[in-house]
């Protein structure tokens, strides 16, 4: 009897600088996404802590360190504490729409600006359009980006805001990178009310995981993850709750109760 599917090749890499500890070298193990099992495939990868780039999935495979860890919020349990529902509020006149993974001008501008203010010396950093494009346009499975934008003032469109490419696992949103205004004022905190809006998504959709991609113990910029209750860690023995120290804040409940809408 043939295999319904064909075991997939996976390819190691040649250690680099690591972009989250200094001092320490990385290494990811990937393997392609293509042909018609391409998205099955990228589910299974996920649930075992593979992320997705383009038409590859990958995780880290690091010789002595293990300080990457996948972590994924569980939607339906999700409870807002009072900064992140004074977020919400804040942020409650935004217009956000799911569009197709095309990309704009108004996009990459937008990404441009997020780049200089919060990772001027990362890998993303001398990112063209034309590699902008390819992030989101060359995607196997089913991807959408996400767009939030001011009110529309005289029937035009609002000011772009945020964005976030973002993946439709079997099991959950997948973020797969997002990127937003950082020097606003009037708009703070936009990268943790575009994990909120994802949350929403997936709990209306039947979802019960949004996927923040990697946590790294003893990466300050990674901490932001663990805000967001109940958390699940990935480790040898699967999936468990994360048991991170985290402030305590009266929480209550986040979603009413309502028909499931369709996956985003």
């Amino acid at each position: 009897m043939t295999a319904q599917f064909r075991f997939p090749r996976f390819f190691v890499t040649t250690p680099g600088p690591c972009p989250y500890l200094p001092g320490r070298t990385e290494r990811k193990v990937f393997t392609e996404l293509s042909g018609p099992n391409a998205a099955d495939l990228n589910d299974a990868l996920g649930r075992i802590g593979f992320r997705r780039s383009q038409g590859v999935a990958y995780r880290p495979t690091c010789v002595d360190c293990q300080a990457c860890v996948s972590v994924r919020v569980v939607a339906h349990e999700f409870k807002p504490n009072a900064s992140q529902r004074k977020l919400m509020r804040r942020h409650a006149d935004l217009e956000v729409s799911q569009c197709k993974p095309w990309t704009t001008e108004e996009q990459f501008a937008l990404l441009r600006r997020y780049l200089k203010a919060r990772h001027p010396g990362g890998g993303m950093a001398q990112m063209d359009e034309l590699d902008f494009a390819d992030m989101v346009e060359q995607t196997p499975v089913k991807t959408n980006v996400i767009e939030y934008r001011e009110p529309a003032v005289d029937g035009r469109p609002g000011r772009l805001v945020g964005a976030c490419l973002t993946d439709v696992q079997a099991d959950g949103l997948s973020m797969v990178y997002s990127f937003f205004e950082t020097e606003d004022e009037q708009r703070p905190g936009l990268g943790t009310f575009i994990i909120l809006d994802h949350i929403r998504r997936a709990t209306e959709s039947g979802l019960p995981y949004v996927y923040l991609g990697y946590w790294v113990e003893g990466s300050p910029r990674m901490q932001y993850k663990t805000r967001f209750r109940p958390l699940e860690r990935l480790s040898a023995g699967g999936w468990h709750r994360f048991d991170a120290p985290h402030p305590v804040e009266k929480a209550e409940a986040f979603f009413a109760p309502s028909k499931l809408s369709q996956l985003i």
